[in-house]
């Protein structure tokens, strides 16, 4: 029999067969009420049992159950094929990174003919792993290199992907710079690492922190994970703890036992609403930093940028933000959010002043390196309020700048006239990306205590 066309439909009229499939529709909508409230895939059927549309879920019922809804038939993306949902299945996982790599594996292996729809007329991303070099990189891209490397792919969402990146780097603590590290050059052993290594997230192989053979099998113990190999991981990784324990090597088996625990407790920190980036950046963020180089003049290409901005609650409390940009792309982990102490009404300088001073004070009594770049909201008065607070404590400021609104003018520390870039360059619209963000990120939380204001009266 042709799966396609069913010889027992052949003999139904038209109205016959609409009424079934309306049936069939409704009982896979109550088939969908029963699924789990936990992550996972979710693969919806047509008539015939075909898989025409796998997702993944935070929720799996929830997210399955909108397909049901009325806003379904008239969303775009879905309006055209949601009625010939017959039936419903899941695969329940253990957090959403794993939901994520599931769907990825199932829409690579089955092909459903509703998932183009993601492409948007775009490449899908891919997780790529580079293999000749001594200490491989991790990266996304659209672009993958036909040899020399490992993909994972692809993926529907990008934004998701970055998301789940960040979150796997906190327990295998990969690499995802461009530098071409070599292990026998022994001019990385002097190289100033990136606020990942500070913040834990990073080996730091441009320092030569770890050698070549334990940052390959922490690479080796990423892949097995993302080609769902997860049970056979942390058995391994069990069986490496307590051998490190036996030869007496402390430090490895303290290691082992933190990224076991992560791993095991990857449902509690595998939200991707938390990490998950931006899909759409509308430059190339190597030519943004590229630009920031060119402009500036600075001595090399800048990898970390730091962001703040300031709002008010109803004219009275003040907080601030602090927006932390890598490579590019904003790196959600190391978002900050401070409420103003001490400074009464509305005052942009002092609050800038003040958040200045508690970040980089904190920075600079932990030994933590500053952002090659740190961005403040605003015009020359918030620029000489920042420098005044690094001043005050006796600090040396990474290389400061201050962007404002209206004309976009760049302001620079001794300069007394402002910088105008032209509105096609790529560090501008690098800049102001940050800038919005830092905008975005100030007004959320001011939001939240408007909201927790208006609740506590």
């Amino acid at each position: 029999m042709d799966e396609t066309t069913p010889s027992k439909r052949n003999n139904e009229s038209p109205k016959a067969s609409s009424a079934q499939s309306g049936t069939a529709f409704q009982l896979a909508a109550e088939t969908v009420r029963q699924f789990p409230q936990k992550p996972g895939v979710y693969l919806l059927k047509d008539s015939v049992g075909r898989v025409i549309y796998v997702g993944k879920a935070k929720n799996l019922r929830t997210r399955a159950g909108s397909y049901f809804l009325k806003a379904a038939e008239e969303e775009r993306r879905t309006a055209a094929w949601v009625k010939e949902i017959c039936d419903a299945d899941f695969i329940e996982c253990e957090s959403e990174v794993d939901a994520l790599l599931m769907e990825s594996r199932l829409i690579k292996d089955i092909q459903p003919k509703h998932n183009k729809e993601l492409k948007d007329d775009k490449t899908f991303p891919y997780l790529m792993i580079t293999k000749n070099e001594d200490f491989p990189r991790i990266e996304v891209t659209r672009e993958p290199k036909a040899r020399g490397v490992k993909l994972y792919g692809p993926f529907a969402n990008v934004g998701a992907l970055r998301g789940a990146i960040q979150v796997l780097q906190r327990i295998f603590k990969f690499r995802t710079c461009s530098l071409d590290i070599e292990e026998e050059d022994d001019r990385w052993n002097w190289f100033r690492p990136c606020l990942l290594a500070s913040i834990n997230q990073c080996t730091a192989p441009c320092n030569l922190r770890i050698s070549k053979e334990d940052y390959r099998s922490d690479v080796r113990k990423l892949q097995m994970f993302l080609e769902g190999k997860r049970s056979s991981l942390l058995k391994q990784m069990r069986a490496e703890m307590l051998q490190a324990s036996k030869d007496l090597q402390y430090e490895k088996a303290a290691k082992l036992r933190d990224e076991l625990h992560m791993l095991e407790t990857l449902d509690d920190r595998g939200e991707l609403d938390t990490h998950t980036q931006p899909e759409v950046f509308y430059i190339d963020p190597k030519k943004g930093l590229s630009g920031l180089r060119q402009v500036f003049a600075l001595s090399k290409t800048p990898r970390t940028i730091e962001g703040i901005d300031i709002a008010h609650l109803h004219g009275g409390d003040t907080v601030s933000s602090l927006v932390q940009f890598i490579d590019g792309l904003p790196f959600k982990p190391g978002y900050r959010r401070y409420k103003i102490r001490n400074v009464s009404g509305v005052d942009d300088f002092r609050s800038i002043h003040e958040v200045v001073s508690r970040r980089y004070k904190k920075m600079h009594d932990r030994s933590e390196v500053f952002p090659d770049i740190l961005l403040i909201d605003g015009g020359k008065g918030q620029l000489n309020a920042a420098l005044a607070a690094f001043a005050e404590q006796a600090i040396e400021p990474p290389f400061l700048l201050s962007l404002a609104k209206q004309e976009e003018e760049v302001f620079l520390p001794g300069e007394s006239e402002s910088l105008k870039l032209s509105k096609h360059s790529f560090a501008l619209r690098l800049l102001q990306y940050v800038r919005d963000e830092s905008h975005r990120f100030a007004q959320h939380y001011h939001h939240i205590l408007r909201k927790k204001s208006t609740l506590e009266r």
